[in-house]
């Protein structure tokens, strides 16, 4: 049975890369009528930033030369640890089980929530591999920040995320569905772009929806 993990990090309850988000899952859901949807909100419940003792195990699972991730809990050897890996356990078992991993995050100051970089580090080992997962990142950004654009080298969103889950993940082929220029919703300054702002959430809504299809 096919499974979608859902990830919302807006410390908005109602945001352009929620309802981007939304479309994706609501299509995946409709092509997978016996599919499983889990989704969590990292900005309602969030993710503890990670301590000493989650470092303690990733250099056991480093230096041990564990890569299946179902032995990582072999590292727990002190309370300390023990409390590290109750945490997370289940935010891995989610990532693990997942076909597909979805991710409605906006663009924070050039890269990505605090809120969404704590869950990454909670589910990040050495040397683990998801290799055939696919994952989406369903985005909004304030500005322009597309290739050609004058701010596009300030996008350290998407290319850290793409850096990262190839890196660490072995993921190559990340999916990105876009919605530039929201602030025009709200600066005076950028209310002359308010069209072009339709029209790339119109388009993303559409992507998504699409991309829901082909997941």
């Amino acid at each position: 049975m096919a499974m979608l993990l859902h990830l919302d990090a807006s410390a908005r309850r109602r945001s352009i890369s929620r309802e981007v988000g939304d479309a994706f899952a609501a299509s995946w859901r409709a092509a997978h009528p016996g599919g499983t949807h889990v989704r969590r909100d990292l900005a309602a419940e969030p993710v503890p930033h990670i301590g000493e003792a989650w470092t303690e195990l990733c250099d056991y699972v480093l230096a041990n030369g564990v890569t299946e991730i179902d032995r990582y809990k072999d590292a727990v050897r002190t309370p300390e640890q023990a409390a590290a890996w109750a945490i997370v356990e289940p935010l891995l078992a989610e990532l693990v089980a997942a076909d597909v991993v979805l991710i409605a995050t906006p663009m924070y100051n050039y890269s990505v929530p605090s809120s969404l970089k704590a869950w990454l580090d909670q589910v990040t080992f050495p040397r683990m591999s998801l290799a055939g997962r696919r994952f989406v990142v369903a985005t909004a950004r304030g500005g322009a920040y597309s290739p050609g654009a004058p701010k596009a080298r300030f996008d350290y969103q998407e290319r850290f995320l793409r850096d990262f889950f190839a890196g660490h993940f072995a993921v190559e082929d990340t999916a990105f569905v876009t919605a530039d220029l929201s602030n025009s919703r709200i600066d005076p300054h950028l209310a002359h772009l308010r069209p072009t702002h339709d029209e790339l959430y119109a388009a993303a809504l559409r992507n998504a929806h699409d991309l829901g299809k082909e997941y």
